[in-house]
């Protein structure tokens, strides 16, 4: 299984949708849904829910309600960060290393220990050894038990991703792909940044891990996959999309509840399908534009005294059943 943990006792690696516009979903969708904003997404399981929250400062001092209820019900919470970019040198971060340390300071003042933390990609901006060993040093910083990972685009630069696996992808199948169970939840981590054109691609391979992974689960087991690039059309002009997604879409149709969260866009953004939930989660480092609001993806220069309220938090309740997502958005500025 990739990445690392503290107390070394992970668990071993275990055993489509169709766009709705020319790119996924309508503009007005895309100017509803579409922001930018920062910080490390909270995931609570508790009794088949999977609830999404990030607590702000009065609940770091008091506690939350939804931490106090899944303490009491014995539920999994988990921490997912995303697009560190350690090695990043630009206008739009002066210092990358220093936004991702406040990331991880806000992981260990959440008023609870996550009993693991997700980086969904984009570890390093230029997949170096040094960029490696760095971000690794910087995330045993983190209070919690396990911390897994899933490589970006730029963790593949140049080396098809050896050096990431080398760092972390100990116990994982082909490019870093593999599952693991805890609390009643099935989790798939999977790489769709190595074999990559334009948009990420999972492959044959891959397909058939999953398709062997999940056959003897029970259609109510919750699913909950990781991946770097959306596995659903969010704008596949820019690449935001895997091309193959829909093969592991159909597969996932059968379980009750199904949750994907994804990296790479450095923006929340959230689209539900049936019972599939996509959850774009949002960067470390620098912002992006939103979808079609520039003529490519390029980070974002914002004033300095303005670049953290490009940060902020999403709260989303979601429980089995529901097809709708009760969401809110504030800034950590």
């Amino acid at each position: 299984m990739t990445g690392y943990h503290d107390s070394h006792d992970g668990v071993p690696a275990g055993h489509a949708e169709q766009p709705a516009t020319e790119h996924g979903m309508s503009r007005r969708q895309l100017l509803r849904h579409a922001g930018w904003f920062g910080g490390a997404v909270v995931l609570t399981v508790a009794s088949g829910e999977v609830i999404s929250h990030i607590a702000d400062s009065r609940e770091t001092s008091s506690g939350t309600a939804v931490g106090a209820a899944a303490a009491a019900n014995g539920a999994l919470r988990f921490v997912q960060v995303s697009d560190s970019h350690i090695g990043f040198q630009g206008p739009a971060n002066m210092d990358v290393a220093g936004s991702f340390t406040e990331a991880i300071n806000q992981v260990n003042s959440l008023g609870f220990r996550p009993d693991f933390v997700m980086h969904s990609g984009d570890l390093t901006h230029l997949s170096t050894v040094g960029q490696f060993d760095q971000v690794k040093q910087m995330m045993t910083g983190m209070q919690t038990d396990r911390v897994f990972t899933v490589p970006g685009e730029h963790d593949s630069i140049g080396d098809a991703g050896r050096a990431y696996r080398k760092t972390f992808g100990m116990g994982t199948l082909g490019d870093g792909w593999y599952s693991f169970d805890t609390h009643g939840v099935h989790f798939i981590a999977l790489v769709n940044t190595v074999s990559l054109e334009k948009l990420g691609h999972l492959g044959n391979d891959q397909i058939d891990f999953v398709r062997k992974d999940i056959a003897a689960l029970s259609s109510d087991t919750p699913i909950v996959v990781f991946s770097h690039i959306p596995l659903f059309a969010m704008y596949p002009q820019w690449g935001w999309s895997t091309d193959d997604a829909l093969k592991v879409i159909a597969l996932l149709r059968r379980f009750s509840s199904v949750t994907c969260l994804n990296g790479h866009v450095h923006q929340l953004f959230t689209k539900t399908e049936g019972n599939i939930t996509f959850h774009s989660a949002t960067t470390t480092a620098y912002p992006l534009p939103k979808p079609g609001r520039a003529p490519a993806p390029t980070p974002q220069v914002v004033p300095a005294r303005q670049l953290k309220d490009a940060l902020g938090i999403r709260t989303v309740g979601f429980r089995q059943g529901d097809r709708e997502l009760a969401i809110k958005d504030q800034r950590l500025a």
